[in-house]
């Protein structure tokens, strides 16, 4: 049917439909911070895997287990915080629980175990080895003895720890970073549904 508009009747194209298409802002939000955090767990769990094959000899000497092919890697026995740092794992399924249902308290229980298992031991990492790094760094060749550094595979230990250190600091920083911007989104929708 022809009108004076054209072939279609104003208003009946969809277009005064368009600000119903639109999601809110929280939960575009809260889908980008969701995806993000389960990339953050994956690389924590990648970190995990290192950090087990480290521990691994240990592990397997308490089980009274002997390999030899890891018994000639010659892996330096593992302190206390490494352990520690190991048990930060058990928090992402609290995280990812907490995403799944959109918990808050969950997610807050989350953030705090991951500052205290997984910050609390890699800052004390780097206290730990503080001195070895600088040793290294500072290393004269003419004046200094080279026995004072602990080394690995010919590698300073010291320092080996430090590049874990970075990268598990980047994936911990970038979970709490995600995981407050879950809490701002939640909160967010919760504050807009007490308003109607």
């Amino acid at each position: 049917m022809a009108s004076r508009g054209g072939i279609m009747v104003t208003g009946t194209n969809g277009a005064d439909y368009e600000h119903r298409e639109k999601v809110a802002a929280q939960y575009q939000l809260s889908a980008l911070n969701k995806s993000r955090l389960k990339y953050c767990v994956f690389f924590h769990h990648v970190l995990f895997l290192a950090m087990l094959a480290k521990l691994s000899a240990d592990i397997l000497d308490k089980l009274d287990i002997f390999i030899l092919e890891i018994e000639e890697l010659q892996i330096p026995p593992p302190l206390w915080w490494e352990y520690f740092w190991s048990l930060s794992l058990l928090l992402s399924f609290v995280g990812l629980s907490a995403i799944k249902r959109n918990n808050i308290k969950f997610l807050r229980q989350y953030m705090y175990g991951i500052t205290a298992l997984g910050m609390g031991p890699l800052l004390y990492c780097v206290i730990y080895y503080c001195g070895d790094v600088y040793q290294y760094l500072t290393f004269d060749e003419d004046e200094d003895d080279y026995d004072d550094i602990q080394l690995w595979q010919g590698y300073p230990y010291g320092l080996l720890w430090y590049a874990f250190v970075l990268l598990a600091s980047q994936v911990h920083f970038f979970q709490l970073y995600f995981s407050y911007n879950l809490l701002k989104a939640w909160r967010a929708r919760g504050s807009y549904r007490k308003a109607e």
